[in-house]
Parts: C-alpha cells; sequence; structure tokens
C-alpha cells in the first residue's frame, strides 16, 4: 500500500485529516484489481463503507461520514466499478465473489471485525456480508434499505413511477416495443446487456435518468429527453452493472436476505431512512426491523433516497457515532 505524505502524522497535525492513509489495486483473482483506501486512524475502530449502484464507486466526501479521530475506515471501489479494474467488467462479478473481496480486505488490513456502513445496493451487501460473516461484524449501519429482490424493483417502477411520475412512466415505456411491455424490467435488461451500441446507448440513458428522478426528492426534471437518449456523451457505467445484477436476482435466493435476518442475532444496527424513498421505501426497512430485533429505523423527514437530501447525510454520520458508543467504540 502507498502511504499517504502525512500518514506518520496524528490525525490533528495533518494538512487534510481525511486524506488517504493508503491506497491500492488489491487483486483478488480472476483479473479483478479492487481499489482500496484507507482512511481515519490506524488503530482506530474499524468500519467499512460499501458503495452503492451497484457499479457507482466511492466519493471523497463519503471519507468525511466518518470521524477521522476515531475511526479507521476501508472504502473500496466493488469489482468493475469507479477506479477498480477491468472497469466495468462483470465476468466473475457476483454477490458471493464482493463478499469474499470484503475478506480478503479485512484480513489485510488484519481487522478482527468491523462495522460495516452501507446505502441502497450498499446496504444490500453489507446485510448479505453480515449474514455469511456475523461474527466479522460489529454493527451495521444502513441507509435506504434494499433487500435485492424483484419485488422492491417492480415496486419502484411499477408502482411508484406511474403512481409520482406518469409521463415519466410513458417515456420509460415508450422505449420498448409492444411486446416488451409486457417485462419492461427483463426487455430493459436485456437491451443495456446488448452488445449493440446502437441498442444499449438509449436504453441505458433512460433507465438511468429514470432511476435518477425516482432518486432525487426534488428533481429538476420529470420527463426523459428523447433527444439526449441518442447522444454522444459517454454512456453512463451503473446501468451495465445493474442490469446484470438484476438479471440474475442479486446472485441471493427469493427473499434471501429477510428469511436468514436470524443471523443477524445480537448485530446491533442502525437503518437511516428517509420518508419520500420512492426507490427504497420505508416499508421495506421496518420489514427487515421486525426480523431484525437488534436494528433501529430512524426516519428523515422530507428526504427521499439520495445520501445530500436534506438531514440524511448528517443522521447518518450520528448513526455511525452512536453504533460506535453502543459497541464500546
Amino acid at each position: 500500500m502507498a502511504p499517504d505524505a502525512d500518514a506518520g502524522k496524528s490525525v490533528a497535525q495533518r494538512a487534510d485529516p481525511f486524506a488517504p492513509l493508503t491506497a491500492e489495486l488489491l487483486p483478488v483473482g480472476n483479473g479483478h484489481e479492487i481499489y482500496v483506501e484507507s482512511v481515519g486512524r490506524t488503530g482506530g475502530i474499524p468500519a467499512v463503507y460499501l458503495h452503492g449502484g451497484p457499479g457507482s464507486g466511492c466519493q471523497a466526501d463519503q471519507r468525511r461520514l466518518f470521524d477521522p479521530e476515531r475511526f479507521h475506515t476501508v472504502l473500496f471501489d466493488q469489482r468493475g466499478a469507479g477506479r477498480s479494474l477491468p472497469k466495468g467488467q462483470r465476468e466473475h462479478n457476483t454477490l458471493p465473489h464482493l463478499i469474499a473481496d470484503m475478506e480478503a480486505i479485512r484480513k489485510k488490513f488484519a481487522f478482527e471485525r468491523w462495522i460495516v456502513v452501507g446505502g441502497s445496493w450498499g446496504a444490500t451487501l453489507a446485510l448479505a456480508y453480515a449474514q455469511a460473516h456475523p461474527d466479522r461484524v460489529t454493527g451495521l449501519m444502513l441507509r435506504a434499505t434494499f433487500l435485492g429482490t424483484r419485488t422492491e424493483l417492480e415496486g419502484a417502477f411499477f408502482d411508484a413511477l406511474p403512481r409520482f411520475y406518469p409521463d415519466l412512466s410513458v417515456d420509460f415505456l415508450d422505449l420498448l416495443s409492444a411486446k416488451e411491455r409486457g417485462q419492461p424490467l427483463d426487455a430493459y435488461w436485456r437491451r443495456i446487456l446488448d452488445p449493440d451500441p446502437a441498442v444499449h446507448g438509449p436504453a441505458a440513458r433512460a433507465w438511468h435518468d429514470t432511476e435518477r428522478i425516482l432518486s432525487e426528492h426534488g428533481p429538476s426534471r420529470a420527463r426523459l429527453d428523447p433527444a439526449s437518449l441518442n447522444s454522444t456523451r459517454p454512456l453512463p457505467s451503473t446501468p451495465f452493472m445493474e442490469a446484470h445484477y438484476f438479471q440474475n436476482d442479486c446472485f441471493m435466493k427469493p427473499g434471501q436476505l429477510k428469511a436468514e435476518a436470524g443471523k443477524l442475532d445480537r448485530i446491533p444496527g442502525v437503518i437511516v431512512q428517509g420518508r419520500f424513498d420512492l426507490l427504497c421505501p420505508p416499508a421495506t426497512s421496518h420489514a427487515l426491523a421486525g426480523v431484525w430485533p437488534d436494528c433501529k429505523v430512524r426516519v428523515v423527514e422530507g428526504a427521499g433516497h439520495l445520501l445530500y437530501d436534506p438531514g440524511i447525510r448528517d443522521a447518518v454520520m450520528k448513526a455511525i457515532a452512536d453504533l460506535a458508543s453502543e459497541i464500546g467504540g
């Protein structure tokens, strides 16, 4: 690992206390190298941050969710995402692979156990990891719970979308043929994963823009722009990884995370939930809490899905700190 220039100094002495202590590409097999960085204080409370998507990658500001005096936090870009290589690679890229990567990272840092933090798809991965390795998790802090089920995706695109954005719903379906509209999610995933740019380009843009509008509590627009669907601008990366995972039921059995919630017994958890999250609604978080007694749900009023919706980021930071205090850190 390559240390940052201030790594030998105390947090208070560093020019930027949130600058990475280490950063590297970690080989994890099958030709994949994942970007891994650590921040905070060596010897601090071990924690790991899991980004969403799947396929988005970590952002620098997410380091700031963790008090650098208190935590030793690892952030990484999942296979094929962000700065990991090969970029966009979907082969040998499944939920069990990501869980194994987390174990490789934990062992590399010699963390016996760690707090696992994730939002949306990051919450899916956090839950799956905790159920696979409950003895390695001191606590779970989730935002916008997504259990990785087709039912949730259908709820977002077949219920929330036409209910709150009926014109956008028409735009979304207009891209498909009459036959495809019988199973629009499957049709979109097939198109996005089609090798022909003329097929996957418009589908990826339409999926990305529709999902983005659903994720924002106050979006700047509420329709698709037909002209932009055939733009020559670079394509967004997340639709391709999402299609890969969603087409394969996120590589889980139906209802797996809720059915196996008993494996979270005695793992304390906090869920931060936006009241008006159309992608991952409060009902999902409360359903999970109903089968995970050690979990508390904190609802943020006036917020939707995004980390940067009003009140969400502050609530996440407080939840991480409170969870650390609860486990004695």
